[in-house]
């Protein structure tokens, strides 16, 4: 199955176990019904920004998208070869997903390449839960910005942070960067449903 159809299909899925019909869905991410129609037939690649918008109406971490809920045997172990790897559109960039898909652990773990000169924000204007994420620089520079206070990560550099409103990745260089995002969820204390 490629990624493109194991989103859509874990979208789809979990709109239906909340109940939401595709207008509910569009309401609470303020994506359009029909752009969330076409990704759930897997006729687009959605971009890291809309899936961000998806994965918090949903009430899950965007990580939990790649996330195949495997019928077969659980394993504590995902090898290179069967790791999930995606492009976003927009920027380019490539995440691979590192944890092993539906082990159950507190932590997940994903390697992201982030192409020269480009940059990708996340709003995260209501989030439904809490994730607690941190993006340790293996190779390359970042410039990250949360809620407006913005840093400047090198090599070896490790930043920690609890997703909030706004926040901006950028590579102001002519080089890729590659970092490691370990992110930990936690239902949220807001009320919403």
């Amino acid at each position: 199955m490629n990624l493109d159809t194991l989103l859509a299909k874990r979208i789809r899925a979990l709109r239906k176990l909340r109940g939401y019909s595709l207008e509910t869905l569009a309401e609470l991410s303020s994506v359009s019904r029909s752009m969330i129609s076409v990704i759930e037939r897997a006729e687009t690649s959605a971009t890291a920004t809309v899936l961000n918008k998806l994965a918090d109406a949903l009430g899950v971490s965007l990580a939990s998208l790649f996330s195949e809920q495997a019928e077969e045997t659980i394993s504590p172990l995902a090898r290179h070869d069967s790791q999930s790897v995606w492009q976003d559109p927009s920027s380019g960039y490539l995440r691979r997903q590192l944890s092993p898909p539906g082990y159950g652990t507190p932590i997940e773990l994903a390697e992201v390449i982030f192409m020269p000169g480009q940059s990708v924000t996340f709003e995260n204007a209501m989030r439904s839960i809490v994730t607690h994420q941190q993006i340790w620089m293996l190779a390359g520079e970042m410039h990250i910005t949360v809620e407006g206070q913005c840093w400047q990560l090198k090599a070896g550099d490790c930043l920690a942070m609890t997703l909030g409103q706004l926040i901006v990745f950028h590579n102001p260089t002519s080089i890729s960067a590659r970092y490691l995002v370990a992110l930990t969820t936690l239902p949220s204390t807001s009320g919403r449903p």
